[in-house]
């Protein structure tokens, strides 16, 4: 179950940002990206550059509304994918084995995918995200990376709370979308039934 949570933890972390995550699960192992699936492949010299480059990106190019935009873009690509890695890579850290890490990689997969798209309603919602929800998901994301590795627990609390919020977000977003479909079709009978009086 554990490991499950230290997952979790990871794949929520990717749901929030794509290359962070990658950097920092790299340089807390001491043999860095050898047990990451695909960037075990690469050279660690190749790997650290894309990553820094990419978080540093990431962190300043976020406080922008062009590069919110931008980076909604790239992350609802990506963060899947990174999830599905991030979570495989907790599982072999934590010596599971088989079939299982396979399950655990879409399971993360499809949590990071989950929370990006909450991310990019509620930047439609608000025309672009605060500064201090951004400053607050850097740090939440490194810790859930951290978390993973020290407190799977609380990490993996912390994921399915995020998971939690994103369910509660599209069910507002919902109930807000009826709502304006209804005033919609009330007003549009209204036209329809004033168009009809006039002629």
């Amino acid at each position: 179950m554990l490991e499950v949570l230290a997952a979790l933890s990871a794949s929520a972390a990717a749901g929030i940002r794509i290359a962070m995550p990658l950097l920092v699960i790299g340089l807390l192992q001491n043999d860095l990206w050898t047990k990451v699936p695909l960037l075990s492949r690469m050279s660690p010299e190749i790997v650290l550059g894309i990553l820094v480059s990419w978080s540093l990106f990431e962190i300043f190019a976020s406080k922008h509304l062009l590069g919110q935009r931008i980076l909604n873009l790239v992350e609802v690509i990506f963060s899947p994918i990174v999830g599905t890695i991030m979570s495989m890579a907790i599982a072999k850290t934590t010596h599971v084995e088989g079939w299982l890490i396979i399950v655990i990689g879409v399971v993360g997969g499809l949590l990071a995918l989950v929370l990006q798209l909450v991310q990019i309603g509620w930047f439609f919602r608000w025309r672009g995200l605060p500064v201090w929800m951004l400053l607050s998901q850097d740090t939440l994301c490194i810790c859930l990376v951290i978390f993973a590795f020290d407190a799977p627990q609380q990490g993996g609390l912390i994921a399915l709370l995020l998971l939690w919020l994103a369910i509660r977000s599209y069910q507002d977003w919902y109930q807000l979308y009826k709502s304006k479909t209804k005033r919609f079709g009330r007003l549009r009978q209204k036209i329809d039934s004033s168009n009809y009086d006039q002629d």
